[in-house]
């Protein structure tokens, strides 16, 4: 083999660790370090720049409008890179809109309207919740999107609190910055040119919690996640359900750059996600450092690619035999230095191809795969003597990979264009992108890393003063934090488990309004294990049912009946077994007992034997010996 060809990179040659296998020393070894940006809906009546009502969702619409996006230049006089890929695309946008939940304002017809105040108190509440200095000005800025998910081109958001932090497991973990911004539209389809929307959803406040890089391991970041999303919930600020939050992940390693894995819908995700984003980081620079071995630059791959369309024209790969038949061009890139890289392993069942076969999809819009073929692929493509047509036409030995695509002739020109660009970062090694979570756990291409150069001032709205008084009366109505809560919980008596799922739980108001009512009857731990396994109350229950709860509790607390009896009924409050009803079911258990000792502690013993078990749970076995005493005298 030509040394040229060799490979020296072990990452290179050996399978990819699956997840689970690395312990925090091996994820250490990776120099893995991973933040988090989460994004919670908050509870409010109104959409945050306009009057229309929010939170609610349908699938019927009345109109529809088409847009096309153009970027346009920063403050500075530049283009933000995400904004010049998204314009390459060329996508048709397409939103759907229903009258009840949109207006002209969405649509950039009307101006803004001012900020909803609730919607802003209540993200200050959170930023302090998690420990960060609240800005003396609200400024509200353009975030400019492309990608067609808000009709402006832009959405409008504001930084409300900085430098924060949490606890976890012994340390702080940093938080950035918070942010007041609106959600962006659903979307519903994305094939080729066309990319449609709803509309629903646009506008709702939504925040953004920011954290540093502070997690080491893949599990650390679900854990921190969680702690976040506890923290709002238990503040009854912000929405929840399907859809009404969502995160994304950051991470990079030793020698790689920030990747962003975007819109990651479950807590439960995270680990695989950031695991492999690890490991991807990892072969990326393996495989940069190979080509720099190689002696690889990036003049060595100018932006050249030939026509093969007509020697593959009767070819016995359908996927370009039918698109040739359509009219396709098919194009071919060959990539000298890159031998034997196309299937170097960067994630479980994922190779070196997938990068350009991802860049193609996206923005290309050549989206039924397989888009591209290698010549030194293990795959059922072309011909043995196809292949050597199209390596001896691009004037390339036969070990050099050749990559192919097809398309219309404007699409097959971007692809083989993108191939170029993505096989010069890789001699630069770990491009910034936003990449799409997938259901498998690894990820794909999504676009370009945004820039500073998509952020500039809005002219349409003045910055909003925060006066000493309104933080104050926001900040005097801060609930405690669950953390605060489960210490409290402890020194109360509750055990460590039970305290650390009610301080997050809706019945933890309850349990403190009734804790100081319990008797020697019920501890606090035996009134918190009812709350939250017996009776599972629901907010609902917690707002009508407090004076019925706490009779309850007198009664569990004097011994008249037992946690078991108590039941949910279908509407609030929940309720309890009537003694009469209990006592029809120990008279006809009575009636069965079969013949045996009557008198005595040792009579009352079986009797008892006999009619508890239809009784169990239903009614206090004292109260139960009560009438076995009486029946047998």
């Amino acid at each position: 083999m030509n040394p040229r060809n060799a490979l020296t990179e072990p990452w290179l040659l050996n399978p990819l660790p699956h997840f689970g296998e690395l312990d925090p020393a091996g994820y250490a070894d990776l120099g893995l370090k991973s933040g988090l940006e989460v994004h919670q809906q908050l509870l409010t009546q109104r959409k945050l720049f306009c009057r229309c009502p929010a939170g609610r969702y349908s699938l019927e619409h009345q109109a529809e409008v088409l847009r096309h996006m153009r970027p346009t230049l920063s403050e500075m006089g530049e283009y933000d890179g995400t904004a010049l890929m998204e314009f390459k695309t060329r996508k048709d946008i397409v939103y759907l809109l229903n009258n009840e939940t949109v207006c002209t304002y969405e649509m950039d017809d009307a101006p803004p309207f001012e900020i909803d105040d609730l919607a802003l108190d209540r993200s200050i509440a959170i930023a302090r919740l998690l420990g960060c200095n609240i800005v003396s000005e609200v400024h509200i800025t353009r975030k400019q999107y492309l990608d067609g998910s808000i009709p402006t081109g832009f959405q409008r958001t504001a930084i409300v609190g900085t430098d924060g932090a949490i606890p976890y497991r012994g340390r702080s973990i940093r938080i950035r910055q918070i942010s007041l911004e609106e959600d962006s539209c659903r979307e519903v389809a994305d094939r080729g040119h066309l990319r449609t929307y709803r509309t629903d959803r646009l506008g709702m406040p939504l925040i953004e919690t920011v954290t540093d890089p502070d997690m080491r391991t893949p599990f650390e970041v679900m854990e921190v996640g969680q702690i976040i999303r506890w923290l709002a919930r238990v503040s009854g600020l912000v929405r929840t359900g399907p859809g009404a939050a969502r995160q994304d992940v950051n991470v990079s390693v030793t020698g790689g750059t920030r990747i962003e894995i975007k819109g990651v819908p479950s807590l439960r995700d995270i680990p695989r996600l950031v695991h492999n984003e690890g490991l991807r980081q990892t072969s990326l620079v393996a495989i940069q450092r190979e080509l720099q071995r190689r002696g690889v630059r990036e003049q060595d791959l100018p932006e050249r690619f030939v026509d093969v369309t007509t020697f593959v024209r009767s070819t016995e790969f359908q996927n370009v035999r039918r698109a040739v038949e359509k009219g396709a061009t098919v194009l071919a890139v060959p990539l000298p230095g890159f031998e034997n890289l196309p299937g170097a392993p960067t994630q479980p069942r994922t190779t070196f191809l997938k990068e350009f076969s991802d860049r193609i999809r996206v923005i290309a819009c050549i989206d039924e795969l397989p888009n591209l073929a290698c010549s030194t692929q293990d795959a059922p493509t072309f011909s043995g003597g196809e292949w050597d047509r199209i390596t001896k036409a691009c004037g390339v030995e036969g070990s050099v990979p050749v990559l192919v695509v097809w398309g219309r002739q404007r699409d097959a020109e971007t692809a083989a264009r993108e191939i170029v660009l993505r096989a010069r970062d890789a001699v630069q090694g770990v491009p910034s992108e936003t990449r799409q979570a997938l259901d498998d756990g690894t990820n794909g291409f999504e676009r370009i890393l945004p820039g500073a150069d998509r952020m500039y001032p809005d002219t349409d709205l003045p910055p909003i003063p925060l006066e000493d008084a309104r933080l104050d009366r926001i900040f005097a109505a801060l609930p405690e934090r669950p953390w605060e809560r489960r210490e409290g919980l402890e020194r109360q008596g509750v055990g460590a488990d039970l305290a650390d799922r009610l301080s997050r739980h809706p019945a933890y108001d309850l349990f403190q309004a009734l804790v100081g009512e319990c008797g020697d009857g019920l501890s606090a731990t035996g009134l918190a294990s009812l709350l939250l396994d017996r009776s599972c109350p629901r907010p609902a229950s917690l707002k009508v049912a407090g004076d019925w709860w706490r009779a309850t509790i007198r009664r569990l607390a004097a011994g008249e009946i037992v946690a078991e009896g108590i039941y949910l009924a279908e509407g609030d409050p929940p309720a309890v077994e009537r003694e009469s009803a209990a006592r029809r079911r120990f008279a006809a258990a009575l009636a069965t007992v079969p013949e045996g000792p009557r008198e005595g502690r040792r009579g009352e013993d079986f009797v008892m034997g006999h009619v508890m078990p239809g009784l169990r749970g239903r009614i206090a076995g004292r109260t139960v010996r009560t009438w076995v005493k009486e029946a047998l005298a």
